[in-house]
């Protein structure tokens, strides 16, 4: 027997009240947007559970991509038979003839959702049990935790029978709690940050700061593959490339090296700051752990975090390394954070950063800069990329924005 439909459970939305079906239909989408490699795949979703109908498309693949969507609390594969009794009989009598083995204890879980059908639910749980017995006469049933239960559903158009149930990703559906702008480096925590931002259901945008010639298109490229990483848990990302190279310049000629860090990072907030205003988005979002480099100091923080009063959250600020490590393991971005193209945080990088930066002193080596020229030009400058789970770099398309001030 061939599985015909997937049956998704939700998490915390059965707690959302009025709420449930806003919830409910972003899930949907979400799920519609991860599966888009798989043309034949059919999503609906009632306020109950939703249903995948494969029509034929390979179950392994599917029920990978479901695991890693948020907003899914388990999910079951589901055979679809006739709805009548003795195919049912012969249903239930194959599926456990496959899975039995010495031991083995079973029950029947029967649902009637179509009330004209001939048997109650607990008439059918006691045919089909039989049925089990006449075909297996050794096994053994269990009510309280057996190792198969074989639930068996009738609806108005046919018959389901299911008996695995599959752990999902949980969290809430990527979209329901607004919008972010992750400020994605090349490195190893802005992935888990934006990674962690999404299981609470905030829509990533990734922002990254190419400064060519001083970075090359394999960091770019890099930046790009992590954001596609991110996609395989809520569904398309913007990416947005933001032209950094001039205000690099400008701060490395006009600022003593000890706070080339600090300005730097004053102006990438700057202008992920405009981008988000620009773009409808309501928090900033960084990869920031503390005490782990020199800009990561609560002092640092601080003047860095005084360029704006938007909320900026920080994932993993208090995770060491290893546990941000074993988390960009499991989404599959290690291997590309360690690959060895520098980013922009990295090409002018001083060798005695400082620690402990005064905002007095900030704002003075700003004073020499023309400021609001600087991230006016790099915003009207971005380039928008929407990246999704199944694309490679040479399919996406790009579109510039010329000028969003």
């Amino acid at each position: 027997m061939q599985y015909s439909e997937i049956m998704v459970r939700y998490g915390e939305l059965s707690t959302k009240g009025k709420n449930r079906m806003r919830f409910i239909n972003q899930l949907k989408r979400n799920i519609k947007h991860v599966l888009s490699a798989y043309p034949d795949v059919k999503v609906t979703a009632d306020r109950d559970r939703a249903h995948i109908y494969l029509n034929g498309t390979d179950y392994l693949a599917v029920a990978e991509s479901l695991k890693q969507i948020f907003g899914i609390q388990a999910f079951s594969p589901s055979y679809k038979v006739e709805k009548s009794v003795p195919v049912l009989e012969k249903a239930v009598q194959d599926i456990m003839t496959d899975l039995y083995q010495d031991g083995l204890t079973f029950k029947i879980s029967s649902k009637r959702s179509d009330h004209h059908f001939e048997l109650d639910s607990r008439e059918l749980n006691q045919v089909l049990g039989s049925a089990v017995f006449e075909a297996l006469p050794q096994i053994q049933a269990q009510m309280k935790n057996p190792d198969v239960n074989l639930k068996v559903e009738i609806r108005e158009e046919a018959a389901y029978l299911s008996y695995e149930n599959i752990k999902g990703a949980g969290g809430l559906p990527v979209g329901t709690a607004g919008k972010g702008m992750l400020m994605l480096s090349g490195g190893i925590d802005s992935p888990v940050a934006g990674y962690l931002a999404l299981k609470r259901g905030v829509d990533i945008e990734a922002v990254h700061f190419a400064s060519p010639p001083y970075t090359s298109p394999g960091a770019l490229k890099k930046a790009q593959d992590l954001t596609r990483k991110l996609t395989k848990f809520g569904g398309n990302i913007q990416f947005i490339e933001v032209p950094f190279t001039e205000i690099q310049e400008e701060i490395k000629a006009k600022a003593p090296e000890a706070y080339l860090m600090t300005l730097t990072r004053r102006f990438m907030m700057r202008i992920t700051d405009r981008i988000r205003e620009e773009r409808g988005g309501l928090v900033i979002i960084n990869g920031e752990s503390l005490g782990q480099v020199a800009s990561q100091t609560l002092e640092s923080m601080q003047a860095i975090n005084a360029v704006t009063t938007t909320p900026v959250i920080r994932p993993v600020v208090t995770m060491d390394k290893l546990e941000i490590i074993d988390i960009a393991e499991k989404i599959d971005t290690f291997n590309i954070s360690i690959q060895p193209f520098e980013d922009c945080c990295t090409i002018f990088a001083p060798d005695r950063p400082k620690t402990n930066p005064k905002i007095k002193n900030v704002e003075q080596y700003e004073a020499r800069l023309d400021v609001e020229g600087l991230v006016a030009r790099a915003v009207a400058g971005i380039k928008v990329t929407e990246i999704s789970p199944q694309m490679h770099e040479t399919d996406e398309v790009e579109h510039l924005i010329e000028n969003l001030l």
